[in-house]
C-alpha cells in the first residue's frame, strides 16, 4: 500500500513538474514601428544618413546609436529581458545567418499597417520613411517560419512557447497625415482600415501557430512633443489638466477602443488563443499624471530638440545640426519629440509586464529583474 502510495505521488509531483514551466518564454517574435525597432530601419538604406544612427541615440545605455529610436532600450528589450532572453535581433541583421532561434525583430522605423499603396493613393506616399509595412514584416516571418520548423506538429510545439509582439502598429498610419494637415474627421476615418490591417495579421499568425499575442494600443497623441508643437493653440479649453490636447487624446482613445473590439471579435473565433490587449495608453498616462512618482521630472518637454516650448523644432530635430541633448534622459518622457525615453519605456513594459495594463496578464510571470 504504501509503495502505491508512493508511485502515486512520485506521478503527481511529476506531472506538477511537466505542468509548471519555469523558463517563461523560449523566444520573441516582434513586429510594428519605430516604438519597436531594434535596428532594420538602420540596415534598410531608406535615408542615406539617418540621425538614429549616430549619438546621441542609444547614449544611456548602449553607449552608441543601435537604430533604436530612443536614448537606449525600448519596450521590447524590457520584455527579453524580464524572460531572460537576448535582446531581440533585427530581421535584416540575421536573416543571412537564419539566427533565429530566441525569435527576431521585425519592426521598422516608420513602418506603418496599411500597406504604402494606400498612402501613394492618397498622394502621400513620397513622405513615407519606408514601405516595409505590416504585411511586408509578415512575410519575413513567414520565411523565417520556413527554417524554424515544417511539420505541423513541430510548428506547434515550437511557438507554445513563443510570444508574438504585434505592434504598437499604425501610429504612422495617422501621424503621417496628420502632419501634412489632414483633420482628425478625414484621419479617422482611416481607424477601421487601420485596425482591420491589425486583426487581418493576427488572423495570419495565428494560422501559422501563434498561441500567445500582445497587441498594445495608441499612446496618448495629444501628451506627445510633436503634437504639442505642431497643433499648439491660443484655445485652453483644448488641453487637459496635464497640458495635452484633449482631440488628439481622444482619436488615440477611439483607435484603442476599435482595436480592442476587433481583438475580442478574434478571441471568440480563435478561443484557443490567448490574444492580449496591452494598455500603452494607460501605462503612459499613468507616468504624465504622476511623474515624480517615476522619477520624472519633465513629462512632455522633449530631452532631445532644437529649442521651443517643447524642445521640438522640425529643422533641427534630435542628432540634427542646430539640436542638443538633455544631460539626465532619465528625468524626461519624452526623447525627441516623437519617441519616449528608455525611462518612460522601462515603466511602460513593468507596467505590461507586472501588471495592470495587460488584458489578460501574460501566461508567464517574469524570470528576472529589470
Amino acid at each position: 500500500m504504501k509503495k502505491m502510495l508512493l508511485i502515486l505521488f512520485v506521478g503527481f509531483l511529476e506531472s506538477i513538474s511537466a505542468s509548471a514551466d519555469p523558463l517563461g518564454y523560449d523566444s520573441i517574435f516582434c513586429f510594428g514601428d519605430s516604438l519597436s525597432d531594434t535596428g532594420n530601419f538602420l540596415r534598410t538604406g531608406a535615408i542615406a544618413f539617418p540621425v538614429i544612427g549616430k549619438l546621441p541615440y542609444g547614449e544611456t545605455f548602449f553607449r552608441h546609436a543601435t537604430g533604436r529610436c530612443s536614448d537606449g532600450r525600448l519596450v521590447v528589450d524590457f520584455f527579453a529581458e524580464a524572460y531572460g532572453l537576448p535582446y531581440v535581433q533585427p530581421y535584416l541583421a540575421v536573416a543571412k545567418e537564419g539566427k533565429f532561434e530566441h525569435g527576431v525583430n521585425f519592426a521598422v522605423a516608420g513602418a506603418t499597417a496599411l500597406d504604402s499603396k494606400f498612402f501613394y493613393d492618397q498622394q502621400i506616399g513620397a513622405i513615407l520613411w519606408t514601405n516595409n509595412s505590416l504585411s511586408i514584416q509578415l512575410g519575413w516571418f513567414k520565411k523565417v517560419k520556413s527554417t524554424l520548423c515544417t511539420t505541423h506538429q513541430d510548428c506547434a510545439n515550437y511557438f507554445k512557447k513563443s510570444l508574438f509582439l504585434v505592434g504598437e502598429i499604425g501610429g504612422n498610419d495617422y501621424n503621417y497625415p496628420f502632419f501634412v494637415g489632414g483633420t482628425i474627421k478625414q484621419v479617422k476615418a482611416m481607424v477601421p482600415l487601420v485596425v482591420g490591417a491589425v486583426a487581418s495579421t493576427i488572423q495570419d499568425l495565428i494560422g501559422e501557430g501563434a498561441v500567445e499575442l500582445v497587441v498594445p494600443g495608441n499612446y496618448p497623441l495629444g501628451c506627445s512633443a510633436v503634437y504639442l508643437t505642431l497643433f499648439q493653440t491660443p484655445d485652453k479649453n483644448a488641453y487637459d489638466e496635464h497640458g495635452c490636447l484633449k482631440a488628439y487624446n481622444a482619436f488615440a482613445k477611439f483607435h484603442n477602443s476599435q482595436l480592442k473590439l476587433a481583438i475580442e471579435e478574434l478571441r471568440q473565433k480563435y478561443p484557443e488563443t490567448k490574444i492580449i490587449y496591452a494598455d500603452n495608453y494607460g501605462a503612459a498616462k499613468k507616468i504624465l499624471h504622476t511623474p515624480k512618482h517615476y522619477g520624472i521630472e519633465e513629462r512632455l518637454v522633449a530631452c532631445c530638440g532644437g529649442g521651443g516650448p517643447f524642445n521640438f523644432n522640425n529643422s533641427a530635430r534630435c542628432g540634427h545640426i542646430g539640436s542638443t541633448a538633455c544631460p539626465d534622459p532619465s528625468r524626461h518622457a519624452n526623447w525627441d519629440g516623437i519617441h519616449l525615453t528608455e525611462a518612460a519605456y522601462r515603466h511602460i513594459a513593468m507596467g505590461l509586464i507586472n501588471g495592470p495594463f495587460t488584458f489578460p496578464s501574460l501566461t508567464h510571470s517574469p524570470t528576472h529583474d529589470f
